[in-house]
């Protein structure tokens, strides 16, 4: 079992030292503070990193356990996509011979 600093824990998880420290007396991360200094697990830093993951195989979360994904809601709209039907999405069913519906489109006469 390796004992870590602060500067060395926090370049293990890829973090400042500050963010880590704040993290570390708060209790999200463990460590611990025997005497003037901080002293982290790597088993303990690398279990903290692996609680990061999702259960799905996703990409890990970012920062807080609390905090909910896009991919968690079941209509979310991610920024910088469309909710509109891809145009090939139609000449797709035609060949698999699938139901397609048809899409009203709004038209207004003078």
């Amino acid at each position: 079992m390796r004992t870590l600093g602060l500067k060395q824990a926090a370049a293990f998880l890829k973090m400042s030292p500050g963010l880590l420290q704040a993290k570390a007396k708060s209790g999200d991360i463990p460590g611990a503070k025997p005497g003037k200094r901080w002293v982290f697990l790597e088993d303990d830093l690398a279990a903290y990193i692996r609680s990061l993951y999702s259960a799905r195989g996703q990409a890990p979360q970012s920062g807080s356990r609390n905090r909910r994904s896009l991919w968690e809601y079941e209509n979310a709209v991610i920024p910088g996509t469309s909710m509109s039907e891809h145009p090939m999405d139609g000449e797709y069913a035609d060949l698999l011979g699938l139901p397609t519906e048809n899409v009203r489109r709004s038209t207004t006469t003078s």
